[in-house]
């Protein structure tokens, strides 16, 4: 008697994996038409490192280091410099004169953005980053800021036209 039921569980079990093949093979596929229709992300997808800036134009890196520290694949490079009152490139004291990151060590963690105190780096949604060459993976604060929003006078110059001594 307990062969018996053991063959019956056992033909119960396949019948049941059997019903939900069929059932999917009924269903319609999703698929995407990429690259002819762009891709569909979820919020959370971790891309490309985007730069951010605040509603000024100013970049918010402040050249603190804490991305670069926390980074466990040292693949962020920073080299930071002052803000002048001729030139003001960010809100702090620091700008990132030299912000570096080497995608061909990145691992795409997020650490880096979770220890930003400033919210300036953030991982966009890019992904095509390919390439034959490894020095094109080596990608550069231009490369990563993103656009001064409309309305946005950048970078901030001291105005220069009514200085004392100008003539007129």
């Amino acid at each position: 008697m307990a062969k018996i039921s053991e063959v019956l569980g056992g033909a119960a079990a396949i019948a049941k994996g059997m019903g939900i093949t069929f059932k999917e093979m009924m269903s319609p596929t999703l698929t995407e038409d990429y690259p002819e229709a762009p891709a569909q992300f979820q919020e959370r997808f971790r891309g490309v490192h985007e730069l951010q800036r605040d509603e000024n134009g100013l970049e918010k890196c402040v050249a603190c280091f804490l991305c670069a520290a926390a980074c466990p694949a040292d693949c962020i490079y920073i080299e930071a410099a002052e803000n002048t009152d001729q030139l003001r490139m960010s809100g702090g004291e620091r700008y990132a004169k030299v912000y570096n990151i080497d995608y061909n060590r990145c691992i795409f963690c997020g650490f880096c953005v979770e220890a930003c105190p400033t919210d300036a780096i953030t991982h966009g949604h890019g992904f095509e980053i390919a390439s034959y060459n490894t020095s094109t993976l080596i990608y550069r604060k231009e490369q990563m800021l993103v656009q001064v929003p409309a309305g946005a006078h950048f970078p901030l110059k001291a105005d220069t036209s009514n200085s004392p001594g100008s003539g007129h």
